[in-house]
């Protein structure tokens, strides 16, 4: 698994994050990352994928998060929110990826932005949502 596709999921939290939070055009963020060379060493190709298939699909998301989560997506902290919606959306439309390599990379980026103890949460969720999405190469 290359650095530039962990470094494009990086900012792909990143910039999920602030759409969430101030709700601005997809196109203006994307800019700005651009802008400031936050994708500089991240596959670019990967990052415009996850920032515009996560709001494109967010109905699908959220409902197949919804199933395994304890509360409300939208009451999720917008950080683990962000690195959820962005591990669902690779189990759902990246079967090129395997369910594990998607899994730990969550789990990273939850030691890497999240709270405390957060990644347990976020590998908690995905691992249920990958053996419902993923149930012949989830078998043991």
């Amino acid at each position: 698994m290359s650095q530039a596709r962990t470094n494009a999921r990086k900012a792909a939290v990143q910039a999920l994050y602030q759409w969430q939070m101030t709700g601005h055009n997809l196109g203006e963020i994307e800019r700005q990352f651009l802008e400031e060379e936050r994708l500089k060493d991240a596959q670019k190709s990967y990052f415009i994928e996850l920032f515009y298939g996560v709001p494109k699909n967010l109905d699908t998301i959220d409902q197949a998060l919804s199933e395994f989560v304890d509360r409300p997506v939208d009451k999720i902290d917008p950080v683990e929110r962000a690195i959820l919606r962005i591990g669902a959306y690779e189990l759902m439309h990246r079967l090129d990826m395997p369910y594990r390599v998607i899994l730990n990379e969550g789990i990273n980026l939850a030691k890497y932005f999240g709270a405390d103890g957060s990644h347990k949460y976020v590998n908690g969720i995905l691992d249920k949502l990958a053996q419902k999405n993923r149930p012949v190469e989830n078998k043991k």
